[in-house]
C-alpha cells in the first residue's frame, strides 16, 4: 500500500504522522493508497519552514520570481498528461475534463509570471514644496491554503501561484481524498528553481486545519470549500488576527427564456450540470425555464443526458465518471429520492444507472417540476443532478435567484439582449453569464461569489489576489539641498 507524505522544506516527509486516511479509486471502488494526516507538529514544522524561507523569498526580485513562474507553467504544459491521469485515480473524473482543470490552473501561473506588470506601484510628484509621495506592495509572509477534493489542480493554483510571485511563502493544505496532486505540483515547483520552504505540503483533516487557522506565524488564509466550512474557517481565522477569504458553497441557477435556441441551452445545460458528475461549485443544478420554455426543453434534457456514456474517467470517449466516494453516491441518491418524494417528477433518474464492479457511480438525473420548498432545491447536491423550476416571467426567475442564500454563478439564455442586460444588473450574483453556462472568469479578472457563497472581503486569484496577498505601503519623502533652512512647523502639514 502507498503511503502520500508531506511536501515539507523541500522534500517528502512523514513529519512524525502515524495517522493515515484511505484514498480511493472511485471508478473500482478500491483503496489505492493511504496518505499522512498531519498533527499540528506537522502543521508548525510546515509553517517553521515558510517562515525561514520567507526571510530571503520576499526580497527576490521580480525578475526571479517571473522566472520560476515561467519554468513552472513549462512543465505544467509538459506533464500535463500524467498529471491528468493522477487527477483521474483519485478524483475520477473524465480524463478531459482532468485536461481542462490543469489548462485552466496553469493559466493563472501564467497570470503570475506577469506579476511585474500588476505589482507597479504608482508616484506623485511635488505634493508640497520639495515633497514627493510614492507607494508599493509588499507580500505578507506565511500563506496557507486549505481546497476541496473537486479540483485538486486548479484550486490551489487560484492561490499559491499569486502568493508566491508575490513574493510569499505557502502552506497547502489539500483534500485527503485526491492529495497526490499537490505532491506532483511541490516538485514541479521544486524542478522550476523555487528556494526549498517557499511551498509546502501538510496533509489531513480537521486537525491540520485547526492547526493553520490558530497558527501565529500564518498571516492569511484562503479557503474553497462549503459554506458551513467556510463560515468557520473565516471565522475562526479572522479572529486570530489572518486575513481570510473562504469561498463557500453554491446553487448556480441558469434561466432559460422561450426566445432562446433550446438545443443550444439544452446542449450547455447538459454538460454544466453532468461534466464532472456535478461536482463543480460552478456546475448548473437549476434550470429556471420561463414561460412555455419547459414544454419544448424538458425532453430535450432528458435525451442529450441520457446519452451521455457514463464510466471508468479513463476510457476513450467516457463523459462522466463516478463521483468520488461510496458516501457522495448514496448522499446524492437520498436527494433524488427526497425531490420525489416531495412532488419532482423523474424525467430521467439517475439511481437506475447500473454498472458492473464496485465503482461509485451514479447516472444523470433530471427533476421537473421542482419547487424552492424541496430538500434537493434548497440545498447543495454536488452530484449529477438538474432541478427544472418553472417561471411564469423573467422577473419571477431573478426574484428565485436573488431569494436563494448562494450567489456564486447563474447563466441566462436568450436572444434578446435588453432582458440579457436587465438580467445581468438585477440578479444579486457574482458572476453571471450570458449564453454560458459557466461564467468562471479569465485568470487576469477575479473569482467569486456574494451572499452565503463568499467570506471575506475579496474574491480570488486575478488583481483581488493580488491585493489579497500584499498590503500597501505609502511614503512621504523629502530630500531637501539644505535641511536646516526647512521650517519646522507645530500645526497640521498642507500641501503648499
Amino acid at each position: 500500500m502507498t503511503t502520500i507524505q508531506h511536501w515539507i522544506d523541500g522534500t517528502a516527509t512523514a513529519a512524525d504522522s502515524t495517522r493515515t486516511a484511505p484514498v480511493w479509486n472511485p471508478a473500482t471502488g478500491r483503496q489505492q493508497a493511504e496518505v499522512l494526516l498531519a498533527e499540528a507538529d506537522a502543521v508548525d514544522r510546515a509553517v517553521a519552514a515558510a517562515r525561514r524561507a520567507f526571510e530571503t523569498w520576499g526580497e527576490v526580485s521580480l525578475s526571479a520570481r517571473s522566472k520560476v513562474m515561467f519554468a513552472l507553467r513549462q512543465l505544467l504544459e509538459r506533464h500535463e498528461d500524467e498529471l491528468a491521469r493522477i487527477i483521474c485515480a483519485e478524483h475520477g473524473k473524465a480524463i478531459d475534463d482532468a485536461r481542462g482543470e490543469i489548462v485552466r490552473g496553469r493559466e493563472v501561473v501564467e497570470f503570475a509570471c506577469g506579476i511585474a506588470e500588476v505589482l507597479k506601484g504608482s508616484f506623485s510628484n511635488e505634493v508640497s514644496s520639495g515633497v514627493d509621495l510614492h507607494s508599493f506592495r509588499q507580500p505578507l509572509g506565511v500563506c496557507a491554503g486549505i481546497t476541496p477534493f473537486n479540483f485538486p489542480i486548479m484550486v490551489p493554483m487560484w492561490m499559491h501561484p499569486v502568493a508566491i510571485a508575490t513574493g510569499n511563502t505557502f502552506v497547502l493544505k489539500p483534500s485527503e481524498r485526491d492529495p497526490s496532486a499537490s505532491n506532483f505540483v511541490a516538485q514541479l515547483y521544486a524542478d522550476a528553481g523555487l528556494p526549498d520552504g517557499v511551498f509546502n505540503v501538510v496533509h489531513g483533516d480537521k486537525t491540520a486545519v485547526d492547526a493553520i487557522l490558530d497558527h501565529p506565524d500564518v498571516a492569511a488564509v484562503s479557503f474553497v470549500g462549503s459554506t458551513p466550512i467556510a463560515r468557520y474557517v473565516h471565522e475562526r481565522a479572522q479572529s486570530a488576527g489572518k486575513r481570510v477569504q473562504a469561498l463557500g458553497g453554491a446553487k448556480n441557477h441558469a434561466v432559460v427564456m422561450p426566445d432562446a435556441d433550446l438545443g443550444f441551452a439544452a446542449d450547455q445545460l447538459t454538460a454544466a450540470a453532468f461534466g464532472s458528475a456535478g461536482q463543480r461549485c460552478m456546475a448548473v443544478s437549476v434550470a429556471v425555464t420561463v414561460g412555455d420554455a419547459a414544454d419544448a426543453l424538458v425532453p430535450v434534457l432528458r435525451d442529450k443526458a441520457s446519452g451521455l456514456n457514463v464510466g471508468p474517467g479513463s476510457e476513450p470517449g467516457v463523459d462522466m465518471g463516478p463521483v468520488v466516494t461510496s458516501q457522495a453516491r448514496d448522499r446524492i441518491a437520498g436527494y433524488v429520492a427526497s425531490g420525489v418524494k416531495q412532488g419532482a417528477e423523474p424525467v430521467l433518474d439517475g439511481r437506475e444507472f447500473r454498472r458492473d464492479g464496485d465503482g461509485f457511480f451514479i447516472g444523470p438525473t433530471v427533476l421537473d417540476r421542482v419547487t424552492s420548498d424541496m430538500d434537493v432545491y434548497r440545498d447543495e447536491v454536488f452530484g449529477p443532478v438538474l432541478s427544472v423550476v418553472r417561471a411564469e416571467t423573467v422577473e419571477a426567475a431573478i426574484d428565485l435567484i436573488n431569494a436563494n442564500p448562494y450567489g456564486n454563478g447563474t447563466a441566462i439564455f436568450t436572444s434578446d439582449g435588453a432582458v440579457a442586460r436587465r438580467f445581468e444588473r438585477e440578479v444579486r450574483v457574482g458572476m453571471v453569464g450570458v449564453n454560458v453556462p459557466i461564467p468562471v472568469p479569465m485568470s487576469y479578472y477575479s473569482f467569486g461569489g456574494w451572499k452565503d457563497s463568499l467570506f471575506g472581503e475579496t474574491h480570488i486569484h486575478g488583481p483581488e489576489g493580488v491585493r489579497f496577498y500584499t498590503r500597501l505601503k505609502v511614503v512621504t519623502s523629502r530630500w531637501p539641498s539644505q535641511p536646516r533652512q526647512v521650517a519646522s512647523r507645530l500645526h497640521f502639514p498642507t500641501a503648499s
